[in-house]
């Protein structure tokens, strides 16, 4: 650790850091690009493909994007994000992906460290975030192209690690290790701590003892500790002028809410499965593994399931021609795997003569019971009960923020406070050109928090949220 962070983090530290970064995922990383002083500028010359947005350009050459009227820009922009900025950044970065297209971005970086912003990202794994826990074969959801961060495409950095994309998408494991190098190749690592976990995010008193404590604008008080590789603990106590909110949805797995599904053979991640199967607790031979889900993470179960022959019994509330479903969603040629268990859910259900072979369908089925003699037990459509023998349960239907450090855990911070605070039906309620909370000045929100869920659109967060911080520090462009 290096003699800043670490003096940083002292326990007894005072002076406050202009930014606390929480949560060192794609949201964070990009983040910290931006504000260790790397500013976007539009190249000379570029002519972006929409005329609309190429006229605003056009207006104010010179000037650096983050110093730059972010409403102004991405007013009438459309695309696949609710975000205005996440849309203006994205078609900056990548002018006619949607149309299948591969136009280089029009924006050149500079790096001006005259403007950076002392900031630290705090992060409890490698940076990368999440994206170190999914299983390393896994293919990610969005194209390759797509995952990557500015001024270093993902395809660039396969090409020299003398990989490819698998029909234009990359592995978790690739990717995971694309973030932690971008941060290393980037010089960002200084910024960086892992291993850190936040405790409790408070509003300083007016009486805390802080230099600033007179201050108009508010600090905040970051507490939490660092485990260290002999797994000792170090508390640190961190004073912040601000603190953005990144730390995404995959702190909790959501539960059920049932009896039994607190047994040991009860699980809500992946990886229990990959543990089993490395244990020989699960095999071919052994009786089915049940999946409780419809999305993504069950999908990917499936098919890792599949893979190694293991039996699958697969539950879900919905009905297979629900609209609604993920699958429904996703361009077939671009997602044949996902496709396949969908149409394997569709082809087949527990009462029908099987065409696949170890794979069982239970569609409008609501799990009641797990017993522990590992039988399940679900309410079928017509309303009777069905009984089910199983080797393991993995119930992959979602997951929460874990936002516990925050008052009330973030609760009245959401859009609506009366509400569980969840990324697709309820975020943190932000400015959409500055990221900072509605409900409290100097705390900001980024990626799924703020309800942007694919790692396209989340750097549009940073964008804003750098303009914004970049603002109040009151540097001015050279």
């Amino acid at each position: 650790m290096s003699s800043w962070r670490r003096d940083s983090l002292r326990a007894s530290s005072s002076e406050p850091l202009p930014v606390v970064i929480i949560g060192n995922g794609p949201s964070g990383i990009c983040l910290s690009y931006l504000l260790s002083g790397h500013i976007p500028y539009v190249k000379p010359g570029a002519i972006h493909p929409n005329p609309l947005l190429q006229r605003k350009l056009t207006e104010a050459p010179g000037v650096s994007i983050l110093d730059q009227d972010l409403d102004y820009l991405s007013e009438g922009l459309e695309g696949r994000s609710q975000s205005p900025v996440a849309l203006l950044f994205d078609t900056l970065l990548r002018p006619d992906t949607d149309i299948g297209g591969s136009m280089d971005s029009v924006l050149s970086w500079k790096q001006q460290k005259e403007r950076a912003i002392p900031h630290l990202v705090l992060g409890r794994n490698l940076p990368g975030g999440a994206w170190h826990s999914i299983e390393g074969s896994m293919v990610t959801l969005s194209q390759g192209q797509w995952m990557s961060l500015p001024d270093l495409q993902v395809k660039d950095w396969m090409r020299k690690k003398c990989r490819g994309l698998r029909n234009s998408r990359a592995t978790a494991g690739d990717i995971a290790h694309y973030y932690r190098d971008y941060v290393t190749k980037k010089g960002l690592s200084h910024n960086f701590v892992s291993g850190a976990v936040v405790t409790a995010v408070e509003q300083a008193k007016s009486d805390h003892g802080s230099p600033e404590a007179q201050a108009p604008s508010p600090l905040f008080q970051v507490k939490g500790y660092v485990t260290a590789k002999d797994h000792s603990r170090q508390s640190f106590s961190l004073w912040a002028r601000n603190v953005v909110l990144a730390t995404g949805t995959f702190d909790s797995p959501a539960w059920l809410g049932i009896p039994g599904e607190t047994l040991p053979f009860v699980h809500h991640e992946l990886s229990a499965l990959e543990a089993a199967l490395r244990a020989g607790t699960v095999n071919p031979n052994s009786d089915p593994v049940l999946i409780v889900g419809a999305g993504l993470s069950a999908a990917d179960a499936v098919l890792f399931a599949r893979h190694y022959n293991i039996q699958v019994i697969h539950a879900f509330r919905r009905s297979v021609h629900d609209p609604g479903l993920v699958f429904n969603q996703l361009p077939k040629m671009l997602y044949p795997e996902y496709h396949k268990v969908h149409q394997m859910m569709r082809d087949q259900s527990i009462l029908s003569p099987s065409p696949y072979q170890g794979y069982r369908s239970l569609p409008e089925h609501r799990p009641l019971l797990f017993k522990e003699d590992h039988q399940a037990v679900f309410q079928d459509p017509q309303g009777g009960q069905q009984l089910f023998g199983v080797s393991m349960v993995l119930v992959l239907i979602g997951s929460h923020p874990n936002l516990s450090y925050l008052p009330r855990a973030g609760a009245d911070l959401a859009i609506d406070p009366d509400k569980p605070l969840s990324p697709k039906r309820n975020p943190i309620d932000v400015d959409p050109f500055t990221y900072e909370s509605a409900n409290q000045e100097g705390l900001y929100a980024l990626g799924p928090l703020a309800g942007d869920n694919f790692v396209r659109f989340v750097q549009g967060g940073a964008l804003a949220a750098a303009s914004s911080l970049l603002r109040k520090e009151t540097r001015k462009p050279p």
